[in-house]
């Protein structure tokens, strides 16, 4: 029997194939580009080989959209099929199943499988990625740290993948509060994977949590090749670049960056649509005429408005459609998301909350009727993680939130929601809470100055 690069046992009978094998586990804990070519070299040299068919599945539902559900499932029928002509290991199997349970509407009941891997085969990089990987889609931070904490001691500093589980471990301490040990994890995790694109960004999101802008950037400048080959995660790392000049108000760079990285390659990617959007969005709070850019995010999101894979991504084609003021799309969508809501499906629980209240909310915000925007959004914060990403990616939402009280006259209300969000910050003022704190204490003075009788 071979062994794999993680000293995990395979079926896989050809020395090439397992070669490619390797490169394609490797390549996904570094979200390079080339994994999908590896990939295919495993399955051109052994096509009977259940497990690659299975991860090519999973691959395929992790992009959140509809009509890949069809080719995904295609490869798990394939999958399944090898499995009943050819030898598989009871790992390999679970893998196939776990592609099932996420094709059946149970992303936790492949987690579940992914940990049940993680047992018998802690030392297994491939099921740690995976499940972490769908617990973010999830917003599952914290089970995202168990997971890792569980293995973090079967991966010595010989194993092929210790630096990219340090990747890991750093993105779930930063999500969990635990700044410095972030921090510190994902240096390590650099130092030892130079091209642990996650592990990099997990101390992008650090300075992001901790109001240190500049320091941020000089994180990242200068490490630009430990992303420069990644698959389309290289447009978020350049949006995280992005958000630390617009805490420093270089908007200009920001709309450089927006142009030239973010958005100079005009996928419909749900995750480039998601780096688009909140980013322009966080522009136009802060008063900034962003021009004609919503107008090619709009034309794609309305096509996106039946998808309905994941509400994180309905919402960003929701801001867009809002943002490009196309009423009739958005209320497709908000009426799409409504629907969903209602299925006992588990990914329907997520439509209908945080989903529904947010995604009025959001159309509320777009056509200006912001008291009403205020309530929906409010009602939907405590639930909002549920809707997957980052504290990072879900804080645009928290902002209009906050800018939707404040223009709504909801002042106290505002800035009881700014000191939370603070909180959870580190106690550390970023320039958004600077300035929002300043337009409540403008809004204080007009309206005690409006309030005094007239002698």
């Amino acid at each position: 029997m071979k062994f794999d690069i993680f000293g995990t046992p395979t079926s896989l009978i050809n020395e090439k194939a397992l070669l490619a094998w390797n490169d394609t586990m490797l390549g996904f804990l570094a979200h390079a580009a080339v994994t999908p070519e590896h990939l295919g070299k495993v399955l051109e040299v052994e096509p009977g080989f259940a497990h690659a068919h299975a991860l090519k599945g999973l691959f395929y539902v992790l992009l959140g959209r509809r009509e890949m559900l069809e080719t995904a499932t295609d490869s798990y029928v394939t999958a399944r099929g090898e499995l009943a002509q050819n030898d598989a290991t009871a790992r390999e199997r679970k893998y196939v199943d776990a592609l099932g349970a996420w094709l059946d509407g149970s992303p936790s009941g492949a987690v579940a499988l992914f940990e049940d891997i993680l047992q018998t085969h802690p030392q297994d990089a491939l099921a740690m990625k995976l499940s972490h990987a769908v617990r973010f889609v999830l917003g599952d931070a914290a089970g995202m740290r168990r997971s890792i904490e569980r293995v973090l001691p079967a991966y010595g500093t010989d194993h092929a993948a210790r630096g990219y589980l340090l990747g890991c471990h750093a993105f779930a301490l930063e999500e969990t509060g635990d700044y410095e040990k972030a921090e510190i994890a994902g240096r390590q995790a650099l130092w030892m994977a130079p091209d642990d694109a996650w592990g990099l960004h997990a101390v992008a999101h650090v300075h992001d949590m901790t109001a240190n802008s500049r320091k941020g950037l000089d994180w990242l400048t200068g490490r630009e090749a430990a992303w420069s080959h990644c698959n389309n995660f290289r447009y978020h790392v350049w949006w995280h670049k992005a958000l630390m000049h617009l805490d420093l108000g270089q908007l200009d760079t920001v709309l450089d960056l927006y142009d030239t990285q973010i958005r100079n390659d005009q996928t419909d990617d749900y995750r480039d649509i998601s780096n688009a959007t909140s980013l322009l969005m966080r522009l136009e709070l802060e008063g900034v005429n962003v021009g004609d850019r919503w107008e090619e995010l709009s034309d794609i999101c309305a096509t996106r408005t039946e998808d309905g894979c994941l509400i994180f991504a309905d919402l960003h084609y929701l801001m867009a459609l809002t943002g490009d003021r196309k009423p009739d799309a958005t209320a497709r969508l908000v009426q799409r998301i409504a629907k969903d809501a209602k299925s006992n499906c588990e990914m329907g629980s997520r439509m209908s909350d945080p989903g529904m209240a947010a995604a009025q909310g959001l159309e509320a915000f777009g056509e200006a009727r912001f008291d009403e925007a205020f309530a929906n959004l409010a009602q939907a914060r405590d639930g909002m993680h549920r809707a997957g990403g980052s504290h990072a990616q879900r804080d645009v939402f928290e902002r209009m939130t906050i800018d939707a009280g404040i223009r709504a006259g909801y002042l106290d209300q505002a800035e009881a929601i700014l000191d939370d969000r603070q909180s959870k910050r580190a106690g550390r003022e970023d320039g958004y809470a600077a300035n929002r704190r300043a337009l409540i204490a403008s809004g204080r003075t007009a309206y005690d100055s409006t309030s005094v009788p007239a002698e």
